[in-house]
């Protein structure tokens, strides 16, 4: 009997998944909501840690928010001022990473994976 090279090749690996469930999902995605946008990079890092994304990608996350949270804290310093910029830029980061971090297990997105 012949031999079929398509039967011999080995499987090629999964990429790491970050959810193992949609609860792991949810509650995974409400980190940078219920923070406030302080644990913002967490997912980031764990991801990369799993090996579900590149290190660059976290290490941006990271440096992104000591940024946008620096920037937000030059431009409203006193708890008195009603300057709406620096709330908006938090709230921009909130969204902008629990919506990433609801992508993490996305096939179709290959930025950083």
């Amino acid at each position: 009997m012949a031999s079929n090279p398509y039967f011999n090749q080995p499987l090629t690996p999964a990429r790491p998944r970050m959810f193992n469930s949609t609860l792991a999902k949810v509650v995974w995605t409400l980190v940078p909501i219920v923070t406030l946008g302080l644990a913002a990079a967490v997912p980031f890092v764990v991801a990369a840690v799993k090996g579900v994304v590149k290190p660059w990608l976290a290490v941006g996350y990271v440096v992104g928010e000591i940024v946008i949270i620096g920037v937000a804290m030059a431009i409203s310093p006193s708890p008195d001022d009603s300057n709406p910029f620096a709330g908006f830029l938090l709230v921009l980061l909130i969204i902008t990473a629990a919506t990433h971090t609801a992508l993490l297990d996305n096939e179709k997105i290959a930025i950083g994976k």
